[in-house]
């Protein structure tokens, strides 16, 4: 939130209940947090996942040809891990928060090992598709169930800012290294090769993580929502999958129809989130400035972000000339920068308001994309370089202000389901902004389909700054602090700690 962070429980043993109510404070089966095992897991899970999402883009023609797909499989080659990811991010944050962030932690090390051979070994379209959809499940679990234990591990304070930040720095990280090594291991050997070690290092990582990390769940007693988990589950990913259809043409009868059963699961859920005892989501969280804060945040990363930097590989290799690795080399000019700024911000920026963070990183990432507007059919690559290090230093300040405001802006017993709603809001904005782009290149003209690729790319680049200094104008005229009434735990944390201070 706004440079305030919630206050932590001082950990103490439960009271003998005598009135019927839930029991309040830590859970009495949970360990102490060891909080530099737990972010070393936590980062390994994050640059994992994020080298799984950033795999199809340096090598997507080896993988076409291999699985021989028609023409709308780009689009989904490119896009369903994201259906996961957004789908099931909140439900994997909060069941995290109710059954145990480490047991979920854990579940979905092995489910992203399993689904990682499973996409290895796909010879077929769909049997490809389903196994990134379930990486992008598994996934989630591990990015919101991560951030949940991390967020138990570093309470408050500045360690809490240098912890988040050095998880926002291992964003980038993946971003930077997942197209190197993915082209890599594609050219020495074969398609499979990438997500061959994906598998092993999630199994590997699920192995150490029941060693490394301690468990941490919220202290008060709530039941499962599994209509909120179908109702804005199934909404969401209904949603993406139109987004990703709709590339292909929004008026055909498939996206209309998925549109629709996205809105009425929508729908449903807000009907029924309002009047349930325990939402997956309660949309009280909207009154807070910083919750809606972090989740515009992620929003806007998703579509003026992520969806940019998807196309840039692209651009690269259209209008510079450039092979798929060494369009990921040039790319990793902002991969790395962002992540040197991430760690820098996690030093210096404790004293200042996430949100005044957040509106300079987006600032910052809208003139690095004005940078890269000298891109033109052959021009050396050395002229994108100071477009993509001051785009870099942007998303950095953005990565580390969007992890702690993921944490920050919630209940310390609903970590998992801030850090679900945060990830959600980013990849579907995500598959949103792969709409958009595809929308503006199709419509850009040109006398030859290189003179189409050098306007559309400038269009998208404008398209990509609007959206991030409009960002930055929101985050900078929200509101400083949430209001003292919504920053606190919830009721039960609430009668603990009252306990605790009298």
């Amino acid at each position: 939130m706004s440079g305030t962070s919630v206050t932590a429980v001082t950990p103490a043993p439960p009271a003998a209940d005598t009135t019927g109510e839930a029991p309040t404070g830590p859970h009495p089966r949970d360990r102490p947090a060891r909080p530099a095992a737990t972010l070393a897991a936590v980062n390994t899970a994050a640059l994992l996942v994020l080298m799984a999402f950033t795999t199809p883009l340096a090598v997507l023609p080896d993988t076409v040809r291999h699985l021989d797909s028609g023409p709308t499989g780009p689009a989904w080659i490119l896009s369903s891990i994201s259906l996961g990811l957004s789908a099931t991010q909140l439900t994997a944050g909060s069941l995290a928060d109710i059954l145990g962030r480490r047991r979920v932690f854990i579940a979905g090390a092995v489910g992203f090992a399993a689904s990682s051979a499973l996409t290895a070994l796909a010879g077929s379209l769909a049997l490809f598709v389903t196994g990134r959809i379930l990486q992008g499940i598994a996934g989630a679990a591990l990015l919101a169930a991560g951030l949940g234990l991390v967020g138990h591990a570093f309470p408050t304070g500045a360690a809490r800012v240098r912890a988040t930040a050095t998880v926002g720095a291992t964003f980038g990280a993946g971003i930077a290294v997942g197209p190197l090594a993915a082209a890599e291991l594609t050219r020495v050997a074969g398609y499979a090769a990438p997500y061959l070690l994906q598998a092993a290092a999630a199994l590997a990582l699920a192995v150490a993580s029941t060693s490394l990390l301690s468990e941490s769940r919220s202290p008060a007693r709530r039941g499962l929502d599994p209509l909120g988990a179908l109702t804005l589950g199934g909404g969401i990913g209904t949603l993406t999958a139109a987004l990703v259809e709709g590339r292909q043409g929004w008026g055909r009868p498939t996206v209309a129809a998925l549109l629709v059963t996205a809105a009425v699961l929508l729908a449903a859920y807000a009907a029924t989130a309002l009047r349930g005892r325990d939402p997956m989501v309660d949309p009280r969280l909207l009154r807070r400035p910083a919750f809606r804060l972090s989740v515009l945040g992620s929003l806007i990363t998703g579509i003026a972000v992520i969806a940019v930097a998807s196309y840039l590989p692209t651009l690269f290799q259209g209008l510079l000339g450039l092979s798929p690795l060494q369009s990921a080399a040039v790319l990793s000019f902002w991969s790395f920068t962002s992540v040197a700024a991430s760690l820098i911000a996690g030093r210096v920026s404790s004293g200042v308001r996430a949100r005044r963070q957040m509106a300079l990183g987006l600032a910052v990432i809208g003139a690095g994309f004005l940078g890269l507007l000298g891109m033109d059919a052959g021009a050396p690559w050395a002229v994108v370089v100071p477009g993509l290090v001051v785009a870099g230093v942007g998303l950095g300040l953005l990565n580390a202000a969007s992890t702690r405001l993921a944490v920050e802006s919630v209940p310390p017993d609903r970590a998992g389901m801030g850090a679900g709603a945060s990830n959600t809001a980013r990849y579907t904005g995500a598959s949103l902004g792969g709409a958009l782009v595809v929308a503006v290149v199709q419509s850009a003209p040109g006398d030859t389909p290189l003179d189409a690729l050098s306007t559309g790319g400038h269009r998208v680049l404008l398209l990509g700054a609007a959206l991030s200094l409009l960002g930055a104008l929101v985050a900078a005229l929200t509101r400083n602090e949430d209001h003292p009434q919504l920053i606190r735990p919830t009721t039960q944390e609430n009668t603990y700690q009252e306990r605790q201070e009298s």
